[in-house]
């Protein structure tokens, strides 16, 4: 793992008392049904969604497989994002996750291109848009973490999740093109990450093998 993400890593681990208890009895819950699909099937499917899979669901896709590399989860978890509709990995997105030191290359001149997210010499996630039902994702028995507040409230039924959770981050397409833009990225990534830790952090298995 590149230095500086571990750094961040561990940084979040000594924040968790800035994440409030409504939060933390929502992320104990989605570690309990982590552990339960472990226990069931043998590894665990999440799929991070918000309406464009451009932002947050993809700063949840990423810190999740980044905290499950961390705690020694990397062979049970496996880790996805979605949308209701596809646009793109937004580069607003994109600096922030460089700012954050991570490696982002695009591995086509498209539309709506593939990114290798590099955390790693050898450590990496691909992103890009997507539906949440499409043909690279889970279909059935996976764990659906709504991470906007209008994918929430028009998808109440995720056909195929086994469990469904409302984590709602406020969006940080609300300042493009603000003198704000950068830094509210940054923040709204930098909060995903410190929450999505937390919970990692609560599964059986990342005890045992962190401890």
């Amino acid at each position: 793992m590149f230095p500086r993400i571990e750094k961040l890593c561990r940084k979040f681990e000594s924040e968790r008392d800035s994440i409030s208890a409504e939060r933390k009895h929502v992320l104990k819950n989605i570690a309990i049904a982590i552990d339960s699909q472990i226990e069931k099937n043998g590894k665990s499917q999440l799929i991070y969604i918000c309406t464009h899979n451009s932002r947050r669901s993809h700063f949840g896709q990423i810190w999740a497989r980044v905290a499950a590399e961390f705690y020694g989860l990397s062979s049970k978890i496996q880790v996805f994002s979605g949308g209701t509709e596809v646009t793109a990995l937004h580069p607003n997105s994109i600096t922030a996750l460089e700012t954050m030191c991570f490696q982002v290359s695009q591995n086509a001149d498209e539309i709506n291109p593939r990114y290798e997210v590099k955390f790693g010499d050898q450590l990496s996630t691909t992103c890009f848009s997507k539906v949440y039902d499409a043909s690279e994702n889970p279909k059935e028995d996976f764990l659906a973490i709504m991470t906007c507040s209008h994918a929430d409230k028009n998808c109440p039924f995720i056909p195929g999740a086994s469990s469904r959770f409302s984590t709602p981050y406020e969006d940080p397409k609300l300042f493009d093109n603000t003198k704000l833009q950068d830094q509210k990225y940054l923040e709204r990534a930098v909060e995903i990450g410190k929450e999505v830790f937390y919970m990692m952090s609560l599964t059986q298995l990342s005890k045992k093998n962190y401890t």
